[in-house]
């Protein structure tokens, strides 16, 4: 069964949020969003579309936004930079405030936001979409520094290019390794479709070279799937080892360029570490995650347990069977806009069902999807609707591969329109 969840299923979904809402009946509301990628973009535009009356303030620290899916394609040279950002003028043009700034302190109390430039900015309700933030103490040796000659290209920008870069330089019949983090984590199947678009670089380039995946875990996303594509693809080429087989990177040393496993040295001609990671540090330094690492929240309302008037979505959030990916930040941005104005007017939000697909391309014209439909449970996450998506089916004719490659890029097209117009 296809992942792929048709436009009239996205469309059902959305029907069923009605757009037009009641603004507060004594002044404009205010909402200031924190981060600007899928979640607060998508937060941003949806709940000028819920309720115009409200105040609605995005702050984001860069003029312009990376995005990290697409990114691997960037690496196999399907991609350049520029197509995988994007500013902010229709998010603008929505209505929206937006402001390029760092917010450096949040006052739950006094309800305000204070910035690196200066100003603070009141709200009623905040909303963070904070992102993840790089735990680098989790393989000894490793570091912001290592990670230049390293690099992790975990956040899209730079680390993509300096990985692209590095990759450029290297000579044929040299190995590139990937260190994959135990869960959770951002983007599950984002490492070993990362490992694919490599592979695909290196077979035009540099055919005698090989890439080698050391993984912190003994399963992973789309695994059969991907074993599929490489030996369909690349046979010989890529070589994915296990944390139960001494996969599991223990210590990297930059300097000489040796990256360590629990069983040998390895020095490979480039290195991509991909640390383990948690919620981003203006989430974590609020006591959001309550020690978690990741941050529980309400699955109706998105109201963070720990404050009050503090919504969170994304990456950030522990969502249960939702994986951490840019349609689950924009499916759980859109439910937590109309979650907010509903509270801002004095109802009860309701609960929402979610949605989410992941493609990952394995060459130009070799694509496959996984996808769920999620709705609130009991424990307080969320939890998949059995049998209302599925996985793209093994042994399916290239034919099909090659549809599901272009419904990726229709799929990037959609969702970055809806986010940044």
């Amino acid at each position: 069964m296809s992942a792929r969840i048709s436009r009239r299923a996205v469309l059902a979904v959305a029907a069923a949020l009605p757009l037009a809402r009641p603004a507060l009946a004594q002044g404009r509301a205010r909402v200031v969003i924190i981060g600007g990628g899928f979640g607060g973009a998508s937060a941003a535009r949806w709940l000028r579309r819920v309720d115009p009356a409200i105040d609605v303030t995005l702050v984001e620290r860069n003029p312009r936004f990376v995005t990290c899916p697409f990114s691997n394609l960037m690496l196999g040279g399907l991609r350049t930079m520029q197509s995988i950002s994007f500013g902010y003028d229709q998010v603008r043009a929505a209505g929206v405030t937006v402001a390029i700034d760092t917010a450096i302190a949040i006052d739950p109390t006094a309800r305000n936001v204070r910035l690196a430039g200066g100003s603070t900015l009141p709200y009623d309700r905040l909303i963070l979409s904070p992102g993840v933030q790089l735990n680098y103490a989790g393989i000894a040796g490793y570091s912001e520094e290592a990670a230049e000659i390293m690099p992790h290209a975990w956040q899209a920008g730079p680390q993509t290019e300096l990985l692209r870069r590095q990759l450029e330089a290297m000579p044929d019949g040299g190995l590139v390794v990937i260190a994959a983090p135990d869960n959770p984590y951002r983007c599950p199947p984002g490492p070993y479709e990362r490992a694919s678009m490599i592979a695909w670089y290196l077979k035009q380039a540099k055919p005698r070279s090989k890439v080698m995946i050391l993984d912190a875990k003994d399963s992973f996303s789309k695994q059969p799937l991907f074993m599929e594509a490489w030996k369909t693809l690349y046979p010989g080429m890529v070589e994915w080892v296990s944390k139960s087989n001494s996969g599991r990177v223990t210590r990297v040393d930059a300097k000489s360029g040796k990256v360590t496993t629990d069983f040998e040295d390895l020095s490979p001609a480039v290195a991509n570490i991909i640390p383990p990671q948690r919620a981003g540090q203006i989430a974590i330094a609020l006591g959001l995650d309550q020690g978690k690492g990741f941050c529980p929240i309400d699955p109706v309302s998105f109201e963070s347990p720990a404050q009050r008037n503090i919504h969170l979505v994304g990456d950030a959030i522990i969502a249960g069977g939702m994986p951490k990916s840019g349609f689950s930040a924009n499916s759980q941005a859109k439910a937590c806009a109309h979650a907010v104005a509903d509270m801002l007017a004095g109802r009860a939000p309701a609960p929402a069902t979610l949605i989410n697909t992941c493609y990952s391309t394995a060459a130009p014209d070799y694509g496959f999807s996984i996808g769920g439909v999620y709705r609130p449970n009991d424990q307080g996450i969320f939890a998949e609707i059995p049998g209302a998506a599925g996985t793209s089916p093994l042994g399916a004719p290239r034919e099909t591969r090659a549809a599901e490659a272009a419904y990726a890029e229709s799929w990037y097209s959609n969702i970055t329109a809806d986010m940044f117009g």
